[in-house]
């Protein structure tokens, strides 16, 4: 069994904090968080209005300064200053661990450059979270962050993913969920598929089933920030298996020049490499 360590009654020493704040259920905060939060000098967070709704609901009192990625650099200088006093800085997001696709990156970089000590303080991650719940295999994972908001990039970020990643774990927003669904059944194919949204909260949702299915399902939209999963195996990347059909698709009705600017269209890719495939399937067929 791993040794636990209850030392409560200890002083928070002074240090930069990464502290974890609940998804969506406040009462997953954690006893050791509300010690830090507690005792904290200063707590950076994205949102004052957010942070100090959780922190009231706990009763802690705490002077709170925004952190951003407009003001970030700014905040790591003000940040140093604080721990070279021997104070005691925390970190939050608005929700879950800080600094997975959230500010704070530059801040901690910064103070490990200066020798000062960070440490973690885990709780709630969003990521974590879904593929817990997911069904996917969790033997080997890889988390994207948000892929490109642009079609065409979003596309070529698909088709270029490995088959042996195992299970990929992205973050996508309500408005374009079903836009990167659509994306997914073109170019990834039937795959095993979860979407988990509003976790924690009233209304949380964890479905599963292929790209083509869900994006049926929210066809009519989707609340909350979502979490997309999907399975690969096989293969050496996900373009080596859907390009050649999507090229020999197009070439049944379409000359290889016309055949090519769809397909490469399609997939965020070079016109001229597609151009180049689409002759050598012509000549091979």
């Amino acid at each position: 069994m791993t040794d636990l360590n209850l030392n409560s009654s200890s002083p928070v020493a002074a240090g930069l904090y990464i502290v974890a704040t609940p998804l969506g259920n406040a009462r997953d905060i954690t006893l050791r968080a509300l010690d830090v939060l507690n005792a904290a000098d200063l707590v950076l967070c994205e949102d004052t209005r957010v942070t100090r709704k959780l922190l009231t609901i706990y009763g802690v009192k705490a002077r709170l300064q925004a952190c951003h990625e407009h003001n970030e650099q700014a905040v790591a200088q003000n940040v140093l200053a604080a721990l070279a006093d021997n104070k005691c800085v925390a970190l939050v997001s608005d929700a879950g661990t800080p600094v997975i696709s959230d500010p704070g990156y530059r801040v901690i970089k910064a103070a490990i450059a200066a020798g000062h000590p960070v440490h973690p303080v885990p709780g709630a991650s969003a990521p974590i979270a879904a593929l817990s719940a997911s069904g996917l295999p969790s033997d080997r994972f890889v988390f994207l962050g948000f892929l490109p908001a642009k079609a065409a990039a979003r596309r070529a970020a698909l088709a270029a993913l490995s088959r042996d990643l195992g299970t990929v774990i992205v973050f996508e927003s309500p408005n374009r969920l079903t836009n990167l669904l659509h994306d997914m059944a073109d170019v990834l194919g039937p795959c095993r598929t979860v979407v988990a949204r509003e976790m924690t909260k009233k209304f949380e949702e964890i479905i599963a089933g292929t790209p083509a299915e869900l994006a049926m399902h929210f066809a009519d939209g989707a609340r909350g920030e979502c979490v997309v999963l999907f399975h690969l195996e096989g293969g050496e990347t996900v373009l080596q298996d859907s390009l050649d059909e999507a090229i020999l698709t197009a070439l049944e009705t379409m000359t290889v020049k016309d055949a090519a600017l769809e397909v490469s269209v399609r997939y965020g890719l070079s016109r001229k490499d597609v151009y180049g495939r689409a002759l050598q399937l012509r000549r091979d067929t």
